[in-house]
């Protein structure tokens, strides 16, 4: 994610730095409308199947843009799945002598509950019961050594299922789904194109609401808070636009004015800067220039 701040040719300025008001008939502050984008990237390699946007569409949360291709992955997935029948058909002779011993273990553990029962009833002599137990203990050892022997067919066919899980989550991230809604600023490329891990697919913003980036003097900051509403105008056709716009953001230290302020006492000026949420009725675009007024008529904290 990154905050497009572009200040195209537009000059800056800060036309109260030292008063609170705008008696003087001049907004209390200049700015850059901005955006916050997000560039979609591809997420594997291969040919893009399909792409179907175009630059200003609007798009939801979630909708299915396009897909790259999958069948080499489909391929590799079916050959790990052959693999695995081999080594599992492998597994089953030793699985099943498990089995075996498993069930004389159970019998030889019914004897020795028998035997000891018969020991308490004095009808049973210690010497039955200790060939139980050490028949018990002589399965439980074949059973560990077929297990031994058994672990490596039961490993790979773990390191098998792992491969399956990354091939499934790489034709999962194939298919492309736009993150957040928004209108696509840029797209970068185009159906049929060989894309990989990472590169730029489009650009995208909400622009719904868009932040106005202002700088303001420190006598200012006592007439402007957070959550606090204030006027924002832009220019039209024979007057300037109004808005109402709401102040999300506040910079908690000062900084100079941008070089790009003209005059050289303006330009050594400490300001804060910050910044006006305001819903777009379509007629905001990204940099495009606005100004900043305080009126306190037009101040309502929320």
């Amino acid at each position: 994610m990154k905050t497009n701040s572009k200040h195209i040719g537009f000059i800056i300025l800060i036309s109260s730095l030292m008063s609170c008001g705008n008696d003087n008939g001049k907004a209390d502050g200049y700015g850059n409308f901005e955006a916050t984008e997000i560039t979609i990237s591809a997420e594997n390699n291969g040919k893009l199947m399909q792409f179907d946007i175009t630059e200003g569409d609007q798009l939801t949360k979630g909708q299915f843009i396009g897909y790259i291709d999958t069948i080499p992955l489909a391929l590799k997935r079916e050959q790990l799945e052959v693999s695995k029948a081999v080594i599992s058909s492998k597994s089953k002779g030793v699985l099943s002598q498990i089995n075996v011993l498993n069930a004389k273990l159970k019998t030889a553990n019914t004897n020795k509950k028998r035997a000891e029962n018969l020991i308490e009833d004095n009808a049973g002599t210690q010497k039955q019961l200790d060939d139980v137990t050490g028949e018990m203990d002589v399965i439980k050892s074949q059973i560990r050594s077929v297990e031994i022997q058994n672990a490596p067919v039961v490993n790979e066919l773990k390191s098998i299922d792992v491969q399956l899980k990354q091939i499934d989550d790489q034709i999962q991230k194939s298919k492309i789904t736009n993150p957040i809604a928004g209108t696509v600023l840029t797209k970068y490329a185009e159906p049929h194109e060989i894309t990989a891990f990472g590169k730029p697919l489009y650009k995208i913003a909400n622009l719904k609401t868009m932040q106005l980036r202002v700088y303001i003097s420190e006598t200012q900051l006592a007439t402007i808070k957070i959550g606090a509403n204030v006027a924002v105008k832009i220019d039209a056709a024979n007057a300037m636009k109004s808005y109402t716009g709401t102040v999300s953001w506040i910079a908690s230290e000062a900084e100079f004015t941008p070089k790009i302020i003209q005059t050289k006492e303006e330009r050594v000026a400490l300001v804060y800067a910050a910044k006006i949420d305001v819903a777009n009725d379509g007629s905001i675009k990204i940099g495009m220039p606005a100004e900043l007024w305080l009126d306190n008529a037009s101040i309502n904290n929320k």
